[in-house]
């Protein structure tokens, strides 16, 4: 099936959202993403992500034929435009040292055709990093997490055993703490800690995280 990004822009109106999903489901659509997009000054956007075996042409003229809808743009998908990512967060000065890694070895494997951005936030305590570690996993397309610090331990374990569970990836700096008992695997350097984060999500890369499980390097 040919996967298909909308931009739909909507009244601010209720039931935008289930009728378009019912054009789609209409259509046997597999939607894999959806988004509302809400400004102050003007109308309300819809955007979608979806699948389906019927021509794009017919699609936006059904959607465009829901009461309420305003245009119809079909667009390039996040995981083409911004591809993988990996999230880095702890202290900021390791934050950002680990950030200058990723973002110098994301950047050769993009200009190979690869598509990996990297985010990140500084965040201090233990229960915000806790609530920031649990909430990766609802992000879209995060496929590594980088905890990068000088101590984290406690909540902050827990939250990172429950999200490998659920099959993300972590990454953390040598520091005090239990954190990098957890983590499949604990690096030093943060520069170097970045370069391996993006090496193991990149398609362009031999590196393998499974190898190195509970190293320490």
């Amino acid at each position: 099936m040919a996967a298909y990004a909308v931009l739909i822009t909507v009244a601010n109106q209720p039931g935008m959202l289930s009728r378009l999903s019912t054009v789609l489901a209409d259509h046997r659509a597999d939607i894999s993403y959806v988004d509302i997009i809400s400004h102050a000054d003007r109308d309300a956007e819809i955007y979608f992500e979806f699948t389906c075996e019927e021509d794009s042409t017919i699609l936006s003229r059904d959607m465009e034929a829901v009461a309420g809808v305003a245009r119809v743009e079909l667009t390039l998908s996040f995981s083409r435009i911004y591809g993988k990512r990996v999230v880095i967060m702890g202290g900021g000065a390791q934050v950002g040292q680990v950030a200058l890694g990723a973002i110098s070895e994301a950047d050769r494997h993009n200009i190979r055709g690869e598509r990996i951005s990297v985010d990140t936030i500084p965040l201090v305590g233990e229960d915000n990093l806790a609530s920031a570690v649990r909430a990766v996993v609802r992000l879209p397309r995060v496929k590594l997490l980088v905890l990068a610090g000088s101590i984290m331990g406690g909540e902050i374990s827990r939250a990172v055993e429950e999200v490998r569970e659920k099959g993300l990836r972590v990454i953390s700096l040598n520091m005090a703490g239990s954190v990098p008992d957890v983590a499949d695997l604990v690096v030093s350097d943060p520069v170097q800690a970045g370069v391996m984060a993006v090496m193991t999500v990149a398609d362009t890369a031999k590196f393998d995280i499974l190898k190195q499980q509970k190293r320490r390097y």
